[in-house]
């Protein structure tokens, strides 16, 4: 288990499932992550992340990435510009750049916990998707599939809580009786430190972090390493994969999801002005120089 220091206890997280969420939302809650009336992009998007993302392609790329390539030399505020250009392709309720998302689930987060002793929590909210330039020229333009969407675990059997279930019929691993128990190569409860996740900007984005020796503390980590591993958070489900620390963090990354998600909006953010805040967070949580 990674050792990072943790600032916040859970008991103080104010989580409400009523959705009260303290900042205003631009349309009616069911009308998030409302795949059936999607562009047919997302489903797309789906078919192929479905389709190609098995165990052995996600544990290649990890061990590709996690050596970080220290050719790149790249600040998080530069990161979030290469967003400008960046839309996701799996995501039914954005069609805005990347940037716009990640200073709106800041902004909703900063107004409902205002207290500097929050400040990585703001500062999560500007870099989860960061993770995302992997879409970008400067990284190849990695195909979309690779990148964005709901993650899964891999060596194990397929939930049918994830969306676009029936897309997994079409991947290799469904029918390897390796992988298609409940467990599939895992041992109960086993913890998510120790599961192989669909490869994307949530994990790579986390290998950057963690790489760098970056200061945030667990629970940030948490909120970015899983925040599309929806059938986890949203639905309850691969618990018999999470042991005690994950349940520890499921809250605060239930939390993060409300912001994420409820927050986006089709209007543009000033950018220039919320720049001095987000950079000095930068520069308190990250002091070294980053290598992607």
């Amino acid at each position: 288990m990674i050792e990072t220091r943790t600032t916040t206890s859970t008991s103080e997280i104010k989580h409400d499932n009523s959705l009260k969420t303290g900042f205003e939302i631009t349309k009616e809650v069911e009308e998030f992550r409302n795949y059936e009336n999607s562009e047919d992009r997302v489903s797309e998007a789906y078919r192929n992340s479905h389709t190609y993302q098995t165990y052995d392609y996600a544990t290649e790329k990890k061990k590709q990435y996690s050596q970080l390539d220290t050719s790149i030399k790249m600040g998080l505020w530069e990161a979030a510009e290469l967003l400008n250009t960046i839309i996701d392709e799996s995501d039914p309720d954005s069609n805005i750049p990347q940037i716009n998302h990640c200073l709106q689930t800041a902004e909703a987060i900063r107004k409902v916990y205002p207290d500097s002793k929050y400040d990585w929590f703001h500062l999560t909210g500007f870099i989860h998707d960061l993770g995302k330039v992997l879409l970008s020229k400067k990284f190849k333009e990695q195909p979309q599939w690779a990148t964005v969407g709901d993650t899964f675990p891999l060596g194990c059997k397929f939930d049918e809580s994830n969306i676009f279930y029936e897309f997994f019929k079409m991947n290799p691993d469904y029918n390897d009786s390796k992988y298609n128990s409940e467990c599939g190569i895992y041992k109960k409860n086993i913890g998510l430190e120790n599961v192989t996740m669909s490869w994307g900007h949530d994990e790579y984005f986390y290998l950057v972090c963690v790489g760098n020796k970056c200061l945030l503390p667990k629970e940030s980590l948490y909120m970015i390493r899983f925040h599309s591993f929806y059938p986890w958070h949203r639905h309850n489900k691969y618990t018999h994969l999470t042991n005690e620390e994950d349940e520890k963090m499921l809250n605060w990354v239930k939390e993060f999801n409300k912001f994420d998600l409820y927050s986006k909006d089709s209007e543009p953010v000033d950018v220039e002005s919320l720049k001095p805040y987000y950079q000095s967070l930068i520069s308190k949580y990250f002091p070294n120089e980053l290598h992607w």
